[in-house]
């Protein structure tokens, strides 16, 4: 079984800087395309990140484009957000999520509305004005 914990939110002033975490857990990391969600109150979780098997292939939600950075390291079975630039907006909870397989197509489909298999708690990001 696929367990995923997340780590590394705070508050944070505007245009600072975060990294979160998300440590895998369970059979096999690189079977996996691996993504980053956001969820305010009130609305739908929203996709943020997603990255392939091998990272050969990221993707990125508009808004966080050149300020966001998605990445991975199989040593550690992580899963990384890099969040630079930080706005008052980006403010949320931020879930690691798991889809297989890993290939870029998987990877890219996480940014349009397909369902990941595994979700971690959720970690907050505060970003103040």
């Amino acid at each position: 079984q696929v367990q995923l914990v997340e780590s590394g939110g705070g508050l944070v002033q505007s245009g600072g800087s975060l990294r979160l975490s998300c440590v895998f857990s369970g059979p096999t990391f690189s079977n996996y395309a691996m993504g980053w969600f956001r969820q305010v109150p009130g609305k739908e979780r929203e996709f943020v990140a997603a990255i392939s098997w091998n990272g050969g292939s990221t993707y990125y939600e508009d808004s966080v484009k050149g300020r966001f950075t998605i990445s991975r390291d199989h040593a550690k079975n992580t899963v990384y957000l890099q969040m630079n630039s930080l706005k008052p907006e980006d403010t949320a909870v931020y879930y690691c999520a798991a889809k297989f397989p890993g290939d870029a197509n998987t990877a890219q489909a996480m940014g349009f509305n397909t369902k990941p298999d595994y979700w971690g708690q959720g970690t907050q990001v505060s970003v103040s004005s």
